[in-house]
């Protein structure tokens, strides 16, 4: 098993070894984490176009930056995509200032609000009629939306079942042995859509959790491993 220090050193300094979990390994890791933590209640917006901006805006950032651009959208009447599309872009700028990369996530926000009115007369209601793997495909298309966002806006907005990969997930499964350190994004995520059930509500609350996971306990440099509630799964050795 690694050590503290072992565990703690940058990953280019360590070797580990990997080995796949299985349906009821991934499970188990689930439940545990829900028996410890509880339900997470993610994601935290009240309507599917302030997710998707959301989902837009935490890009680079952390949540309590995007939660403050969104009070100012909010505080605009700017959380619609109707009055967001009216919106002047170097306005539209100036209130999600604290989200970080204003600018550039001004433009890509501006570029989801064409690709919903001129595809799909603005209606999220025809968006999400597609399937989850035609969906996707849309969203990719437009510029500054990447695997990520397009995950967390088919699941988190769409309702769809599709599992999202991100920094945290990649980095408790890969310190458990469970993935490499340089698995593919698509790889990571068909470890999980394979192996356990295709439900949004399973898929919702897993990510979630390992959120929470890898911002209090699995921390990038100084992994808080005393309380976390994976601690006493084996470390490979």
């Amino acid at each position: 098993m690694l050590s503290f220090r072992e565990l703690s050193m940058p990953s280019k300094h360590r070797r580990t070894k990997t080995r796949q979990p299985d349906t009821a390994l991934l499970l188990r890791v689930y439940e545990t984490m829900l028996n410890s933590i509880g339900p997470r209640g993610w994601w935290p917006g009240r309507t599917r176009f302030e997710v998707i901006t959301g989902a837009i805006l935490t890009q680079n950032t952390a949540w309590e930056n995007v939660e403050q651009a969104i009070r100012n959208l909010k505080r605009a009447g700017a959380l619609n995509p109707g009055a967001m599309a009216e919106l002047d872009e170097r306005k539209l700028a100036g209130l999600i200032v604290p989200s970080g990369y204003y600018r550039m996530k001004a433009r890509r926000l501006k570029n989801f609000l064409k690709f919903l009115f001129d595809g799909y007369g603005g209606s999220l209601d025809r968006l999400f009629r597609l399937d989850a793997p035609s969906l996707r495909a849309e969203l990719l298309s437009v510029n500054g939306i990447g695997r990520e966002t397009a995950d967390s806006i088919i699941l988190y907005a769409a309702g769809k079942p599709v599992f999202v990969i991100d920094a945290y997930t990649r980095r408790i499964f890969s310190r458990h042995g469970w993935c490499g350190r340089r698995t593919d994004y698509d790889e990571l995520q068909r470890l999980f859509m394979e192996k356990l059930p295709g439900d949004a509500d399973l898929f919702n609350e897993y990510h979630a959790l390992l959120v929470h996971v890898g911002k209090h306990f699995c921390r990038p440099a100084l992994p808080h491993c005393d309380g976390c509630p994976l601690v006493d799964f084996p470390l490979p050795g």
